[in-house]
């Protein structure tokens, strides 16, 4: 049986969104966990805790002493992406605004691979940072799915088209356009995820491939994940480039404003209203 070190808190990281922490086996090896910490807001995240994410995934990257990462959700559940009232209030626009690399990219750049350990709702960003972590356990609770044009999301770029390398074209554009959940077995059959375990056994099966990846040479493993990312390299940095080739005005337009309220409303967002022709107006 693999012994283990107790999970300890990183000192120097004192986030507030994302907790970070690290433990070793018995004979050699580390694992690095970032946890999303909102369980009041069932894990949804704003641009600091994607920040923190990147800053957790920075050092997890250059520690000689890690092998994997763990990505998780503290409580019931992995995460339901941006918080809506955070994208309400204008959240979305600062980052979509800033130009740049996506959010995602600090996944793709760490050299370890990382496992998403997931549970319950993994929605919206969320979802999207699951799969672009290298692997995906997921507890047969858990339930996938996009939130996008439903909520007035403006995701583009390469954190939409990446989904594409990972269940194909057809059934990437069904994801995102219709924005469906999916159960933990349906990701499975799909390829979103690569192992479906009772919620009781996820924390031991994620070890399980922990210890089996500490094993692998460490420096192989960091040039099999280079030479898998590099055949998306061209299509990271487009983050924000078709929001501002093609709808510059988005956060303007009324489109988002109308499915946030459709959102908190709980009610069938009106898209079409301001663009009906002039004889199905009403009068």
């Amino acid at each position: 049986m693999v012994e283990w070190t107790p999970w300890e808190k990183v000192k120097g990281f004192d986030f507030e969104e994302i907790l970070y922490e690290k433990k070793y086996r018995v004979q050699g090896g580390g694992v690095g966990r970032l946890t999303f910490n909102r369980p009041e807001r069932m894990n949804s995240f704003t641009s600091k805790g994607i920040s923190e994410m990147s800053i957790g995934l920075f050092d997890a990257s250059k520690d000689t002493t890690l092998g994997v990462v763990v990505m998780t959700g503290i409580g019931d559940n992995f995460g339901t992406g941006g918080d809506v009232r955070w994208e309400a209030s204008g959240g979305l626009q600062d980052v979509f605004g800033g130009g740049g690399a996506g959010p995602d990219s600090a996944l793709r750049c760490c050299r370890k691979p990382i496992i998403a350990a997931v549970k319950g709702y993994c929605i919206g960003g969320s979802h999207h940072i699951a799969y672009f972590c290298d692997l995906t356990i997921a507890a047969d609770n858990s339930i996938f799915g996009q939130t996008g044009p439903r909520v007035g999301s403006p995701a583009q770029g390469y954190i939409v088209s990446y989904l594409t390398h990972v269940v194909g074209a057809k059934k990437a554009r069904e994801i995102w356009y219709m924005t469906r959940q999916y159960t933990a077995q349906e990701a499975l059959q799909l390829g979103l995820v690569n192992a479906v375990v009772p919620l009781e056994k996820l924390d031991e099966e994620v070890d399980k491939w922990c210890d089996d990846l500490l094993d692998k040479c460490p420096t192989i493993l960091m040039f099999q994940k280079a030479s898998f990312e590099a055949i998306y390299d061209h299509m990271d940095g487009d983050f924000t480039r078709y929001l501002a080739r093609m709808a510059p005005d988005f956060f303007e337009s009324g489109e988002p404003q109308e499915a946030q309220a459709a959102y908190f409303e709980k009610r069938t967002p009106d898209h079409w209203k301001n663009r009906l022709p002039d004889f199905l107006k009403k009068t």
